[in-house]
């Protein structure tokens, strides 16, 4: 998640808000419509079908609420607001949500799931069912650090490694018969660093109170950060695999993945994406640089779908992001942005920089749903 988009926007980054008592929900049945089906990828490999069909997602990521509390911070007490948020965005026309899910709110311990958690996922998946939007679940977060437990950041890089895996093995048997989530995204902008981090150190700097980036490792060791990238990746894969053979795999790529001079993730597309189904990128073009953004997607294309996960207005005119993401149509295989619970009436009436920053975008970003043509 691009961190200048949290702050530049005004959102409130302070401490977590208090969960209250946890209660339990009960886990809906599943009652699988016939017309919906899981999603495929295309036998080009550039986009994705369902039943037959081409399907191009099309959506939001809803990390967060107006006041930048997180999904899980009020889904117990506050369902009725996401039940309206996401009518509001059928509504607007899209088809996908982006759901970001915090690692230390689903594990108890390291090889523990949290049921109760769990059964809130289905019910989430029950409610996106019903309001006919399709659901990206990306995992791993550790956006709220006091939400992140002790035992977690005192695991070795093997022992962390295995909590994740038991992290998505819970949601994949969790989920693995319901053909509303489109994918599961393993992490939201993983890095591996260079040379030695101090014991515990798993987390990128904050930015308006929640942390966007993670290290896979603490020590590079000798080993290329490639090869660390594509084994962290592999083994993921493989064992949400055992449980889970019906969703697609990605992962959230920031647009410093590629091999270029410079700053670098490690996640070099072509020496580490191997074993996902689509490659999922975060870009944000800067004003007057299309042409560098044209060629970041570009390096991007590894014989995979690639979608545009994140994308916003924020360095560029709402315009002429407009135009750029109308130009790339053909090359990208969905667009995810940005929306926060706020409806475009609301939105327009309010006199805050940030709100009109979002309503200038929305008004721009949504007549060019490719799925309305």
């Amino acid at each position: 998640m691009f961190p200048l988009l949290f702050v530049l926007l005004g959102q409130d980054g302070g401490a977590p808000q208090a969960n209250g008592a946890l209660q339990q929900a009960p886990a809906p049945k599943l009652v699988t419509k016939p017309e919906m089906e899981f999603i495929r990828v295309s036998p080009d490999k550039k986009g994705f079908q369902t039943t037959g069909k081409n399907w191009r997602p099309w959506g939001f990521n809803y990390d967060h609420d107006h006041e930048g509390r997180l999904i899980e911070d009020y889904w117990d007490k506050e369902w009725d607001k996401i039940e309206g948020d996401f009518a509001e965005m059928r509504d607007m026309g899209v088809n996908s949500v982006r759901i970001h899910l915090q690692l230390g709110k689903f594990l108890d311990g390291p090889k523990t799931p949290n049921r109760k958690r769990l059964a809130k996922l289905r019910q989430l998946c029950a409610l996106a069912r019903e309001t006919g939007l399709r659901l990206n679940l990306t995992g791993l977060g550790c956006y709220h650090k006091n939400d992140v437990p002790a035992w977690y950041d005192l695991l070795d890089e093997k022992g962390r490694w295995e909590a994740q895996a038991t992290f998505w093995k819970s949601i994949g048997r969790e989920i693995s018969d319901d053909p509303v989530v489109f994918c599961l995204d393993l992490m939201n902008e993983p890095v591996v660093p260079g040379g030695k981090r101090q014991p515990g150190d798993w987390l990128g700097p904050p930015f308006g109170g929640k942390h966007f980036v993670q290290v896979i490792t603490l020590d590079q060791a000798s080993r290329p950060r490639s090869e660390i990238a594509k084994s962290w990746i592999d083994k993921l894969v493989r064992e949400i695999r055992t449980v889970d053979t019906n969703h697609l795999i990605t992962v959230g790529l920031v647009d410093w993945s590629l091999d270029r001079p410079g700053l670098s993730s490690g996640f070099i597309p072509e020496k580490t994406c191997q074993s996902l189904d689509f490659l999922s990128v975060h870009l944000y073009p800067k004003r007057g640089k299309r042409n560098e953004a044209h060629q970041t997607l570009k390096d991007f294309q590894v014989g995979k779908p690639l979608v545009l996960e994140e994308t916003f207005a924020l360095e560029c005119p709402p315009k002429e992001l407009g135009e750029f993401l109308k130009s790339e149509e053909r090359e990208l295989a969905g667009v995810f942005s940005f929306y926060w619970g706020k409806p475009l009436p609301e939105l327009k009436q309010s006199k805050s920089i940030g709100d009109a920053i979002l309503r200038d975008w929305l008004e721009v970003f949504l007549p060019l749903n490719p799925n309305k043509k």
